[in-house]
This record gives C-alpha cells, sequence and structure tokens, in this order.
C-alpha cells in the first residue's frame, strides 16, 4: 500500500493550491483597470437610455419605446454609462464613466410597431363592453463598437 501512496504527487498544501489558482490582479488606477479591460477579447456595458437599464455588447439590437426626434440612420452617441467590464474585470462609474474615458455609439436601425394589444373594459350587468386595440411604437438600435480610450 506504501508503494501506491509514492506513486502519486503530494500538492504542498491544498489551501495553498487553491490560492494560486484564484489570485486576482487588482489596478492602482483608472487607467490601469481600463488597459485590462481593453486587453480582454469582448467587452459590455451597462448604460442607461431613456431612464431604463441595459446590459450591451457590440452589435446588439435594442428595442427602445420610440425616439421622436431621430430618423433611420441617425448615430446616438450614450453618455450615460454606468459600468464596463469583461469576463474577468469590471469598472463601475461613480455613478457614471466619463465619455472621456469610454465611447459607445448607437444606430437607429428601425421605428416599428409591437404586437397587437386588446384592451378589454366590462361593467357588471350593465351591458357595457368596450374593446381597445393599440400598438405599442419602438425604435430599433444597432449598438456599435465599445471605444475603450488610451490615456497617452
Amino acid at each position: 500500500m506504501a508503494a501506491l501512496a509514492n506513486l502519486f504527487r503530494r500538492l504542498p498544501s491544498a489551501s495553498l493550491a487553491r490560492t494560486l489558482h484564484t489570485q486576482a490582479i487588482t489596478p492602482e488606477s483608472t487607467s490601469s483597470a481600463l488597459q485590462l479591460i481593453r486587453s480582454q477579447p469582448s467587452q459590455y456595458v451597462v448604460a442607461s437610455f431613456l431612464g431604463r437599464k441595459y446590459i450591451l455588447t457590440p452589435r446588439d439590437l435594442l428595442t427602445v419605446p420610440r425616439i421622436p426626434d431621430v430618423k433611420v440612420g441617425d448615430v446616438l452617441a450614450l453618455d450615460a454609462i454606468e459600468e464596463l467590464g469583461s469576463r474577468e474585470y469590471t469598472l463601475r462609474g461613480n455613478p457614471t464613466i466619463p465619455t472621456s474615458k469610454v465611447k459607445v455609439d448607437a444606430t437607429v436601425v428601425e421605428h416599428t410597431k409591437g404586437t397587437m394589444e386588446y384592451i378589454f373594459k366590462k361593467k357588471r350587468r350593465k351591458g357595457y363592453r368596450k374593446t381597445i386595440q393599440h400598438k405599442q411604437p419602438y425604435t430599433r438600435l444597432r449598438i456599435g463598437k465599445i471605444e475603450i480610450v488610451a490615456d497617452s
């Protein structure tokens, strides 16, 4: 039995082996954190747009309530970016990340309407029945590239 135990290599310590694998790199400054996120293959942003927060990646198609003053093909700059991240790193704004550090553009793809919604109203024993139908208007946006500006 002792000869069988010699065939297996012993780790120095179970806790040491676990800590070697999970050590995190904590950057000292915002520019070094941006550099770490830029080095990752894919990034995401959490942006506030028309009062709601959305998790966005490049080439996403975002459907929002109709924006009245834009035309198809217009490019919008998202300026309320609250979080920037990748698979391993995250940078949170306080409350937002300045547009001098991160730039995200969205292109208006189309103005469309949603599915037909039916609202049925009725009053008991009065013979009052009413059906209201409408389609909610939406604007579709294509999210562009997430540009993390390098400090020179």
